[in-house]
């Protein structure tokens, strides 16, 4: 009964008008935005609508939530959604937004098994359960050059789509099951080709921050997927059609001019 009646909000709010000025703030700060066909931007504003009725946004560090930040933060989220069957990023429940990098305590476990304590400034972090944490001023730079690789919001989302399953650990949910032996050796072959090569000092596509470990290589290669989608189908097309076949889209025919 729970699940029929969120449905039937969901499908009223796809019939809701998107407000002007809600597209305007997409089409200025998430210029990704532009270049999608129209059938594909009605089903961005749909998921956007259904999105910022669902989930909450906080300010943190004295930031104030508007309008711009929410529709910013949710069309770049809900960018990773097109086209595929979704529950909108169920295990989220809130959005913590600070006005600028921010500072949060890490702990780091050497080869010794010795557990270190410190601070680090971050950019995002996405939570297992329930929230997602951004640096406004990195959502606006991240989203405001689509070929650089680098969108903290679709880095910080690709973890909430990793850890869907109850693991964050860079093996999303797939449509079918007989995707994951692929997945598994193309994704694991990839990870460990960018560890070795970062080991080794060599030059890499994609950022090095992936060979953290594997579901830290999903999100980056996410990122690259959108942003560098025709770099990373000529340099490493194997993975380029593994995240192809997950999003069901394909950036590299769409956005030529990458």
């Amino acid at each position: 009964m729970l699940h029929w009646l969120k449905e039937r909000k969901r499908e009223k709010l796809r019939g809701r008008q998107f407000p002007a000025a809600w597209r305007e703030i997409m089409e200025r700060n998430v210029p990704f935005v532009r270049h999608l066909p129209p059938a594909d931007r009605k089903e961005l504003e749909e998921d956007v609508l259904i999105f910022l009725s669902e989930k909450n946004f906080e300010g943190a560090g004295g930031l104030k939530i508007t309008d711009e930040i929410k529709v910013t933060i949710a069309a770049q989220a809900c960018i990773l959604l097109l086209h595929r069957k979704t529950d909108y990023y169920p295990s989220l429940y809130s959005v913590i937004v600070y006005p600028h990098a921010y500072i949060a305590p890490q702990k780091v476990q050497d080869g010794r098994g010795i557990i270190a304590e410190g601070l680090q400034p971050r950019l995002g972090e996405s939570w297992t359960q329930g929230a997602v944490v951004l640096s406004w001023d990195d959502v606006l730079s991240g989203a405001a050059d689509t070929r650089d690789g680098r969108n903290v919001v679709f880095h910080e989302f690709a973890h909430q789509l990793d850890a869907q399953d109850g693991s964050m650990d860079g093996a999303p949910i797939l449509t079918d099951h007989s995707m994951y032996a692929t997945w598994a050796r193309v994704l694991g072959e990839e990870y460990e080709r960018l560890l070795q090569d970062t080991a080794l000092g060599r030059d890499t596509l994609l950022d090095q921050y992936g060979a953290a470990n594997p579901a830290e290589f999903f999100a980056v290669a996410t990122e690259f997927f959108f942003e560098k989608p025709r770099q990373l189908r000529a340099q490493l097309p194997q993975l380029y059609n593994e995240l192809r076949r997950y999003y069901k889209q394909d950036p590299a025919q769409l956005f030529v001019y990458m």
